[in-house]
């Protein structure tokens, strides 16, 4: 690849092989989650990994099948089948597309740090937990059942193994990512030593051949428009809210910058393909995206091989990679889990405000009871609501009397539809003296609401036959203002014009 040196090719392909492997029990796992073939999971992941590798907006980001899209997936899947989940699929792209169209990526920055850290948290805790459905077994009768015994020993014994080469190999060498020797190490350990142990073979088989293009095989009318757009506008949320957080994520990881909207067209792209091809459609994967970054890769190089290298263990390598221990997968997610949690935050709880700490919470654990999108909006909303109240409380008024005997109030603060109240609590009509000043020039006036408000106090004003002067009102608020529009002293060269949305204004 152009501009890359040879320890940063190095570096990149060494850890697509790394995530490629990851990312096979996983799109089996979560193929199973929708109740669809294995294979429908991983030419899901394929797709959508190459697609946002080669076109996305932030270079080093793993796509695929996830789980949080699987749990939504499901119910569908059981009511009408898995033709109309690919046609939900080629819809949820369409609506990421119209998504990038508008260039609504860029809203992803307002939402507030406290609300990343409780999704970085509870995204590791659901990862976390995740991996204990590794540790049951079916039995004679088909019922799920916990390891036990010898079983549950010999995974627990490679997952430490693992976990272990993964933090002591690079005090000794960085020649070779760590989780991809653990991972090689242990399967080498467990075939050259007989050990039985579950492996990636008993989740499901992964052998397969290309991908072939298949149409929806769907009614074209309205009646499936009416079953599938409820989904498809679930998923296309979930969706890009779990991508577009997890590439802030990666932003402040590594100090850059990713295009959300460019990786929201990427994210439609690849889903519309998908659909076409009979998958599941994907999203951004907070794990292997770690796992991706904490290998050092940071180019679009490794999510391409990543991909590759999955499309050639589905046609070449299905018996190999059939054989790997899932005790080193689980291990390398739980590390994944231990570098993806904000242990830094457990010390901050203390020392941020109150409501902060609330939203950090709040956001974990919604995320780990229900979904990533409840979470994040909840905490939106609470932090929204935080801030609204924080800046109702700040507006206040500095009297005095001038020299003419005119009380003159000094307002201080934002005036909207939150601080109306306190506002209007600032005033005494009946014990101010004749005329009577408001100075807005510390003031800033935002919606209609706070225009209403100074509409009823000059109301208050004119019953009891007092004068009221507003002196530096903006432009647009004179535009707005009925009752007090004689009252206002305009500066056409002080003055600011903040533009106040309202539908008066067309």
């Amino acid at each position: 690849m152009t501009g890359l040196k040879p320890a940063e090719l190095r570096t990149n392909i060494l850890s697509g092989i790394t995530v490629s492997l990851a990312l096979v029990p996983e799109a089996i796992a979560f193929a199973l989650v929708a109740q669809v073939s294995p294979l429908t999971g991983l030419y899901a992941a394929f797709f959508v990994c190459l697609i946002t590798a080669v076109l996305g907006g932030r270079p080093g980001m793993i796509s695929g099948a996830t789980g949080a899209l699987a749990v939504v997936m499901v119910s569908l899947v059981v009511q009408h089948g898995a033709e109309y989940l690919f046609a939900t699929v080629v819809l949820m792209g369409c609506l990421q597309l119209l998504f990038a169209a508008f260039k609504l990526g860029k809203f992803i920055r307002l939402v507030p740090h406290p609300v990343m850290l409780g999704f970085v948290n509870g995204l590791a805790i659901v990862i976390f937990l995740a991996q204990f459905g590794h540790f049951k077994s079916v039995d004679s009768t088909g019922l799920s059942v916990w390891l036990s015994g010898s079983a549950l020993y010999v995974m627990l014994g490679l997952i430490a193994l693992t976990i272990a080469i993964i933090y002591l190999l690079p005090r000794l060498t960085n020649v070779v990512p760590s989780s991809l020797a653990a991972i090689l190490l242990v399967a080498g350990l467990v075939a050259a030593f007989g050990i039985d142990t579950k492996t990636v073979g008993d989740m499901g088989s992964i052998a397969g051949g290309l991908p072939m293009f298949h149409l929806p095989q769907v009614p074209l009318n309205w009646e499936t428009l009416y079953i599938i757009f409820p989904y498809a506008l679930i998923l296309a949320a979930i969706g890009l809210i779990e991508t577009l957080l997890t590439l802030n994520l990666i932003d402040a990881m590594t100090d850059t910058r990713g295009k959300p909207n460019r990786e929201c067209m990427a994210q439609g792209l690849a889903n519309i393909t998908g659909g076409f091809f009979a998958t599941m459609g994907g999203c951004a994967m907070i794990g292997q995206s770690m796992i991706n970054i904490n290998n050092g890769a940071r180019h679009r190089l490794s999510g391409i091989v990543a991909a590759l290298f999955l499309l050639g263990f589905i046609l070449f390598l299905s018996q190999w990679i059939e054989m790997i221990p899932l005790a080193a997968l689980i291990g390398l997610m739980f590390v994944v889990c231990e570098k993806t949690f904000a242990w830094s935050s457990l010390q901050t709880l203390r020392k941020i405000s109150r409501e902060d700490a609330i939203t950090v919470i709040g956001v974990t654990v919604i995320t780990v009871l229900t979904d990533l999108a409840v979470a994040v909006l909840a905490g939106v909303v609470f932090a929204a609501l935080v801030f609204a109240w924080q800046h109702a409380k700040q507006i206040i008024a500095h009297s005095h009397l001038d020299t003419n005997g005119w009380k003159v109030y000094e307002l201080q603060g934002t005036l909207f539809f939150a601080s109306t109240a306190n506002f209007a609590g600032l005033f005494d009509p009946k014990g101010d003296p004749q005329h009577v000043v408001i100075e807005f020039r510390q003031a800033r006036v935002v919606d209609h609401s706070a225009v209403e408000a100074i509409d009823a106090l000059a109301a208050r004003y004119l019953s009891e036959g007092k004068t009221l002067h507003l002196r530096h009102l903006t432009p647009d608020c004179l535009e707005l203002l009925e009752r007090a529009k004689d009252m206002v002293e305009v500066n056409e060269f002080e003055d600011p014009h903040y533009h106040i949305a309202d539908n008066k204004l067309g």
